[in-house]
């Protein structure tokens, strides 16, 4: 057994290598997300029929309807957030899902707090936190689209499920000199970021993708 499980050790240190590979190939250049994806066993938090898959570069199912994103995605998501700043300092996720993003951004900044409106992914995602030894990620269950406004404003907040518009409730937990990212659109969809300057809030929009909807309640 322990053979085995050595095996399969080396097995996802030599698939996350390529994985990384890929991510420099397509663009992804700020060594610290590749760190951060590198740092994360992905096939921890994919479904166990599909962890041989857990490395290539595409979304995977996760039940109920969600998604865990395309690896690409959530580095140029993140590449993005990140450039020009020393971190990413107090970080919102909307859209927790299995938690896999949230374990990135955690190497990131010592400060994450990840809200899903789905109670058995929040289950799934503690659980696979714990798998990792990933304890810096808060998780609540709730509405996404009414953020955390307990512990607002944050520096950065992301959002992992697409939005017809940009959630005005969102914008106002943004602190001064925060940036958001978010698929914004429905059956086109596009990545926007939301800068807030002093002289109000700056959109930028960059690659079409595809997400699954943010949906409002809680379930």
């Amino acid at each position: 057994m322990a053979h085995a499980l050595a095996g399969i050790g080396m097995t996802s240190q030599r698939t996350r290598a390529r994985m990384i590979d890929r991510l420099r190939e397509k663009g992804v250049q700020n060594d610290a997300v590749l760190a951060a994806m590198a740092a994360v066993p992905r096939h921890v938090f994919v479904e166990e029929a599909l962890a041989y898959r857990a490395y290539e570069d595409t979304a995977l199912p996760l039940g109920l309807g969600q998604t865990i994103s395309q690896p690409y995605i959530v580095a140029r998501m993140i590449e993005v957030l990140l450039a020009g700043r020393a971190g990413l300092g107090r970080t919102l996720e909307v859209g927790a899902g299995c938690g896999y993003q949230a374990a990135v951004l955690a190497q990131l900044t010592e400060e994450v707090y990840a809200i899903e409106r789905l109670e058995p992914l929040i289950a799934r995602a503690k659980l696979n936190l714990r798998a990792v030894q990933e304890f810096r990620v808060r998780l609540k269950h709730g509405d996404g689209q009414l953020g955390l406004p307990e512990a607002a404003p944050f520096d950065t907040i992301i959002l992992a499920a697409a939005a017809p518009r940009v959630p005005p409730v969102l914008l106002q937990q943004l602190a001064l000199g925060g940036r958001m990212m978010l698929p914004l659109g429905t059956s086109e969809q596009v990545l926007c970021l939301i800068e807030r300057r002093p002289e109000g809030f700056v959109e930028s929009r960059l690659d079409a993708v595809r997400f699954v909807p943010l949906l409002s309640g809680i379930e």
